[in-house]
């Protein structure tokens, strides 16, 4: 798998790695074989919590998702759930970290239009000041 990505990276292109679950003791392996970015960051599972994994290899991968809980927030709350995640998550990132800023994974069909609003106007709104 090195080989593989050193070629895409010798071409110019950065490399995404992308592995549901509780991946935290993989991700050494990730950087060591040159992926520039972990997606998802699936908050809900064991060791993926978005502290920690800034701290362990915030240096060396950015984060591609983790933004709102797919499984257990964004469907299944209201409007002010989804924006209370998103403040305590970016809280949990803390500044300077490389962030692709999303949800966890895909949105499913059960998830109201209003809550996709909400995570994206409280993203804004916490990023931008406005």
């Amino acid at each position: 798998m090195s080989e593989i990505v050193g070629k895409i990276k010798s071409a110019g292109k950065k490399v995404i790695m992308h592995s549901c679950g509780a991946v935290a003791d993989f991700v050494p392996f990730m950087i060591e074989m040159g992926a520039d970015a972990l997606n998802p960051v699936q908050v809900s599972a064991a060791g993926m919590n978005p502290r920690d994994l800034v701290r362990r290899f915030g240096k060396d991968i950015a984060f591609w998702g983790g933004g709102v809980d797919t499984q257990h927030v964004l469907n299944a709350t209201d409007p002010e759930a989804v924006r209370a995640e998103v403040r305590g998550r970016l809280e949990q990132y803390g500044p300077g970290v490389s962030l692709v800023f999303t949800q966890v994974h895909n949105i499913q069909y059960d998830v109201p239009p209003e809550n996709i609003i909400a995570m994206w106007d409280e993203f804004w709104k916490q990023t931008r000041g406005s």
